[in-house]
């Protein structure tokens, strides 16, 4: 499979080259990222990322800076997909937590959650496990103070 990318990656950058010149400047970059994710790309930022890689210092990606540009970004992609499952486990945790639908975690549903696991607690105790957390002093917590509370 890493072989087939590197095969699409090298097409890519041979047909980007418009030049043939066996380097990339930022506008065809900017070229590339137009055509293939539809995005209009500021100049600067397309400076940027070209620097950002740029090991010779020429201002031009050559074939190899170019694949790395590009694992660059597929590591970026990763992180954001990562991301997204985190998030979304966090909120069925936070929906088992939360079971009387005002949207936060109430010393009863902790209290109720935690003792449907076996970790009998009593009002006072829950209260003063969500008020570690309570960031904003109302004695819930919200999804936001519980992404804190589980990282």
């Amino acid at each position: 499979m890493v072989v087939t990318k590197s095969g699409e990656l090298r097409a890519l950058f041979l047909s980007l080259d418009r030049d043939a010149d066996g380097r990339i400047s930022a506008a065809e970059l900017r070229g590339c990222m137009r055509a293939t994710l539809g995005e209009d790309v500021p100049v600067e930022e397309a400076e940027a990322m070209v620097s950002s890689v740029d090991a010779d210092g020429d201002g031009l990606l050559c074939e190899a800076e170019f694949l790395e540009l590009a694992q660059q970004a597929a590591w970026a992609g990763a992180d954001d997909e990562n991301d997204e499952l985190r998030i979304r486990a966090l909120r069925e945790a936070f929906g088992m937590y939360e079971m009387e639908g005002q949207g936060c975690i109430t010393p009863a549903s902790l209290g109720r959650m935690l003792g449907r696991l076996g970790a009998e607690q009593g009002a006072g105790e829950c209260r003063a496990m969500i008020c570690r957390f309570d960031l904003d002093g109302d004695g819930v917590l919200s999804f936001d103070e519980f992404k804190i509370m589980m990282s």
